[in-house]
């Protein structure tokens, strides 16, 4: 019988010939020993298969919800483009094409990195677990009197490393780690490289431009910071520093350390340099952020917003603790979902040290042991977690164990001084009394608001009553947000609820403000949130990039989303710049007393006279702190206030010229002054900001 050909099957599926079935086997390849059929004419496959092309809609239906939306959040800027009503009409037709272009497939989210399906090892080594037990308990039964030393400071180290060596795991090698590190920075895509580098020459002009006068002037925490430090620098090693209602350790030394290596002694530049160095460290961690929850695109964008963004900047410029809350909630936040996805202890126990690390440094990073364990238990809920509840209880075990060793040395002063340790958190929190809940109602509204519309009038580190976010960076958080919440609904991925919920919770710092609602929102202690809130806008973002890439004409597509970036990108840096730099500047300059002025005619009478023990400043309501003039000239120890009543004490110095810095309202004490010394001569010292002169009397 002879054997059909191509021909005749084709025959036979048009209806124009007997049926005939061929084998399965031999449909897949030809048998060995047989020969290849020849493929049939080109216009017989026509006939049988027609090319379906995807279609494809106008890019105007993802750039128009852009449109309107950037346009209504213009008008949420301060005065006098504020508008509500102009605002959030815009936003609704904004939101509402997005919805129509979500239903049309037109804009999508990036897609959450898929778990790993491994499984918990539960193992660990039991002798070096002991060991470290031992020295842990040592360390803490030496850790009294407030101080590190040798004999607590050893032990305590000992047992993290003997920690660490119980429970790592061998399979994850620091080598692959460090291959990683390599991997990023690897010339195997030119414009990727170049993209990287443009991101920290950016993020590097933005954190350390004009560090010297941006800020301008220090205030009274400046004060407590370096006496604190200075502190450190005659051996009073502390473990909490108990001035001004107390301060946790890091910065006090980091900014030692900083002043020893950069030469910039005991001053404000430190401060500044030191916080901003601070904020900085913080940016690797937004891109595994970014990078972990979505892609490296994700990380990208997410590090370059938060890098330029006036938010994050002037917390980190400010020179107090403010930058170690994000600093901290990064990389927590990073090693935790990394744990949860790849199944793997190390990163619990990286979680863990980071997580006990930040109780060292800013009190609102208090709330981050209840957002990690709102991460679990939200995993817990959800179906990604079968088979798996068990392990990851382990792992949580094993991150709270971790933690508690990094956080031991506060953990026995605050129980020794249970008041003192808590005195500045419970002193926001107030009593909770009648009227609690609607201030904490209106608390959490305000707050809810304060990244698209008011993030406060705190001038210390904020341009009052504007938006906590640029234009470009609410939009896309806000459309991030959005859909997050939708996609969750459709798809009930744990993470999309983690994401909005994590913000919520790390912004409590500043709305449980209770006892002092005017404080929230503030900037300062919402800025873990910070962390969350670029991603999710680096979520949106990214999903704009790749909808318009792959739904436009395909000459269009990569065009389009290099211009687009480049547009919002300007955007958001001039505007950025224009807030840190000219905004913020200013608005600081206003609100501090100039204490570099008078810190400079004290250097003056030094200078010619060789010495400034008969140099005082006479205090005043609500005017400079006296002590901050001595910082800027280099006498970081001494305050030089001498108050109305005890003036006639100055008296006892009988040989040497004498000099009083006066407020310019304070007319009492001219008077008693003239009647001291007669022959005293007043001037006023012209600032160079308005307001701020301060009359100057000089005794021969």
């Amino acid at each position: 019988m002879n054997e059909p050909s191509v021909l005749d099957y084709l025959k036979s599926k048009l209806g124009m010939g007997a049926k005939i079935e061929l084998p399965a086997d031999d449909f897949l390849v030809p048998q060995e020993g047989e020969v290849e059929v020849s493929t049939p004419p080109q216009s017989e496959v026509k006939e049988i298969a027609v090319e379906r092309k995807p279609k494809r809609y106008s890019p105007l239906g993802i750039l128009l919800p852009i449109f309107f939306a950037l346009i209504g959040q213009r008008a949420f800027e301060p005065p006098p483009n504020r508008s509500s009503t102009t605002g959030l009409s815009f936003y609704f037709i904004a939101l509402s094409l997005l919805a129509l272009a979500y239903y049309r497939k037109e804009w999508r989210m990036p897609t959450l990195r898929k778990s790993e399906r491994g499984s918990y090892n539960s193992s660990f080594r039991l002798l070096a677990f002991f060991l470290a037990s031992f020295f842990a308990i040592a360390a803490f039964l030496t850790f009294g009197r407030n101080t590190f030393s040798f004999i607590n400071t050893f032990p305590w180290l000992l047992s993290i490393l003997l920690f660490i060596l119980a429970f790592w795991q061998d399979k994850t090698s620091l080598r692959g780690e460090i291959n990683k590190v390599k991997s990023f920075f690897k010339v195997s895509n030119w414009s990727w490289l170049l993209l990287v580098f443009l991101l920290i020459g950016t993020t590097l002009f933005f954190r350390l431009y004009q560090t010297g006068t941006v800020p301008p002037e220090p205030f009274s925490d400046h004060a407590e910071k370096i006496l604190d430090v200075y502190d450190i620098s005659q051996g009073h090693n502390r473990i909490f520093f108990p001035r001004n209602t107390g301060r946790e350790a890091i910065q006090m030394y980091w900014t030692l350390l900083v002043a020893n290596i950069f030469g910039t002694k005991l001053s404000f530049f430190s401060l500044k340099f030191g916080t901003a160095l601070l904020g900085l460290l913080t940016l690797p961690y937004i891109y595994l952020l970014g990078k972990e929850i979505a892609n490296k695109r994700v990380g990208y964008i997410a590090t370059f917003l938060m890098g330029i963004s006036y938010w994050h900047n002037t917390i980190s410029r400010v020179g107090l603790r403010f930058p170690l809350y994000p600093l901290f909630v990064a990389p927590v936040l990073f090693y935790l979902l990394r744990g949860i996805r790849r199944k793997n202890r190390n990163d619990f126990i990286l979680a863990g040290l980071f997580l006990g690390l930040g109780a060292h440094g800013y009190s609102p990073f208090r709330i981050m042991p209840f957002v990690v364990l709102a991460a679990i238990g939200l995993y817990i809920l959800h179906k990604e977690s079968r088979g798996f509840r068990k392990g990851i209880l382990t792992q949580l075990s094993i991150l709270v164990l971790f933690s508690l060793v990094i956080f031991l040395p506060l953990g026995r002063y605050a129980l020794e001084y249970p008041d003192l340790f808590s005195t500045r958190a419970l002193s926001r929190l107030g009593d909770f009394g009648a009227g609690s809940f609607e201030i904490f109602s209106t608390n959490f509204w305000n707050g809810l608001l304060m990244f698209n519309w008011n993030n406060g009038n705190i001038w210390v580190h904020s341009v009052g009553g504007r938006p906590a976010l640029g234009v470009v960076s609410a939009v896309f958080f806000i459309f991030g947000v959005v859909f997050l919440l939708v996609r969750y609904l459709q798809k009930r991925n744990w993470l999309d609820l983690f994401l909005p919920l994590s913000i919520l919770l790390l912004t409590l710092p500043s709305t449980l403000s209770i006892a002092f609602p005017e404080e929230n929102p503030a900037l300062n202690r919402a800025g873990g949130a910070a962390v969350i809130v670029f991603v999710v806008a680096a979520l949106a973002f990214d999903g704009l990039l790749s909808s318009l890439k792959s739904r436009a004409p395909r000459k269009f597509g990569v065009a389009s989303t290099w211009i687009l970036t480049i547009l919002l990108f300007s955007i958001a840096l001039f505007q950025n710049y224009d807030l840190v730099f000219n905004q913020y500047a200013d608005t600081f300059r206003q609100g501090s007393w100039n204490s570099s002025e008078m810190g400079q005619v004290i250097v003056q009478f030094e200078e010619k006279h060789g010495q400034t023990r008969t140099v005082w400043i006479v205090p005043y309501p609500h005017w400079v702190d006296t002590r901050l003039p001595g910082v800027w000239a280099g006498i970081p120890n001494r305050d030089f206030a001498l108050w109305q009543f005890d003036l006639e004490k100055s008296l006892a110095e009988t040989e040497s010229p004498k000099l009083f810095i006066i407020n310019l309202s304070d007319s009492e004490t001219v008077e008693i002054l003239r009647k001291l010394y007669p022959d005293g001569v007043l001037s006023q010292y012209a600032s160079t900001v308005p307001k701020h002169d301060f009359f100057i009397y000089r005794v021969p």
